[in-house]
């Protein structure tokens, strides 16, 4: 058992197995928390989404749906193995279960068949979804596999927990068949396997406060202009950089501009960049319109 951690430090210890971490909206204070208990902690639980497509399933977990408002989960791990946080604190993810699962959950001992729901588990487990549409033909990624193990890995560290403290919603609630395609036995081997070894520590921060993937080396040829810095990106700034930002905004079909762009810093050049970083795939802080070193390099703007 154990004290549920809060928001920060949930988002320190999975930065620090290294993951790519997105803060989505409101989530650190995104719960149910007035309609139940939420703890004691006493594990994780992997669910698939049964949806395709990255801001779609993030939205729909932060938001929940008419008969289950969100939010549906802690985080969503996507595709490419990065995580979208949408809640903190209790949330509909686990439902009623099997008392004699959590039990071995506890206890860390081998898990029963879930053949009662009798237990109120959104109150006992951390729930990741991750995006997958559960039908067995969808593909899982070595990036999310990984990602799944991590997150899972980051959690029992900050807890002490074991391996044994991750189930998936199968073997929590009769009926579930999620995560389906790959087998929680298999994956409790790899955070095992994970937990022998320290945490891998956190990449390097990206677009506004969230955590991004490793960029490549950038190429020689043609040369593109360096990433100045947020701090570049201010009121009065005023530059042919931001000029050649702007045209690479406008070819990537991201110019919000009535007129230019130009060589002053504008609030349509905010606006253009934040299109472009939603582009990317970002969202929250990571997409408020300040370029950040990942989505800056992505873009290709000419050296000038």
């Amino acid at each position: 058992m154990a004290t549920p951690l809060t928001a920060s430090k949930l988002l320190k210890a999975l930065r620090d197995e290294g993951l790519v971490v997105h803060e989505v909206r409101e989530w650190r204070t995104h719960n149910r928390n007035a309609k139940g208990p939420w703890g004691p902690l006493n594990g994780v639980l992997i669910h698939h989404t049964a949806t395709e497509g990255t801001g779609s399933s993030v939205d729909l977990c932060y938001e929940g749906r008419s008969d289950l408002p969100g939010p549906l989960c802690h985080g969503v791990i996507d595709k490419r193995g990065e995580i979208h946080l949408v809640g903190n604190g209790r949330a509909n993810h686990a439902g009623l279960g099997d008392g004699d699962v959590l039990r071995a959950v506890v206890n860390e001992t081998d898990l029963p068949p879930d053949n009662e729901a009798d237990t109120d588990g959104n109150r006992h487990f951390y729930g990741f979804e991750c995006i997958n549409l559960g039908d067995g033909q969808d593909p899982w990624p070595e990036e999310q596999q990984t990602a799944i193990e991590k997150v899972s890995a980051a959690i029992c560290r900050a807890h002490g927990w074991s391996e044994k403290s991750v189930i998936g919603h199968k073997e929590w609630q009769p009926g579930k068949v999620d995560p389906r395609g790959f087998t929680m036995d298999a994956m409790r081997t790899r955070i095992k396997k994970r937990l022998a070894d320290p945490a891998a520590g956190p990449k390097d921060s990206g677009d506004g406060g969230g955590t991004e993937r490793p960029v490549p080396p950038k190429p020689q040829h043609p040369p593109y202009e360096p990433f100045p810095g947020r701090d570049f990106f201010r009121a009065d700034a005023y530059s042919a950089v931001i000029t050649a930002m702007g045209e690479r905004l406008v070819a990537e079909g991201c110019g919000r501009y009535q007129e230019g762009p130009g060589p002053a810093w504008t609030d349509a050049d905010r606006t253009s960049y934040a299109a472009w970083q939603r582009k990317l795939g970002f969202s929250g802080k990571d997409a408020d319109g300040i370029p950040g070193k990942v989505s800056w390099e992505r873009l290709h703007v000419p050296n000038v």
